[in-house]
């Protein structure tokens, strides 16, 4: 999302009204300029503050993506090696009961 600003802080400080016959107050007007002026540097304050904040996260997402394939590999050995691990275990429990249950019976 790319937003045209088309005022700053100091566009509005440094901008001067005509004076009518009727014209507002300038000093209501200045006032409410003032707060304008605030609001608009709190904005841009917020503003360069959030485009760090995505650049540092982007940032890190890219090192985290270049890292993730090694890091995976090393998962998926992990879980095989304990699969296979487990799958022995198991079966090796299995002959053992079956040693116990049936005995000598199972191997003649």
């Amino acid at each position: 999302m790319n937003m045209e600003i088309k005022l700053s802080a100091k566009t509005i400080l440094d901008k001067d009204f005509k004076t009518g016959i009727r014209g507002y107050s300038q000093d209501e007007v200045d006032q409410f300029l003032d707060v304008i002026i605030q609001d608009y540097e709190s904005f841009e304050k917020e503003l360069a503050k959030k485009q760090q904040e995505i650049d540092m996260l982007k940032s890190e997402l890219k090192t985290a993506q270049s890292q993730t394939p090694s890091q995976e590999t090393r998962r998926q050995v992990q879980s095989s090696a304990y699969a296979s691990n487990t799958n022995f275990d198991i079966l090796k429990r299995i002959a053992n009961l079956e040693k116990h249950v049936f005995g000598d019976k199972l191997y003649d």
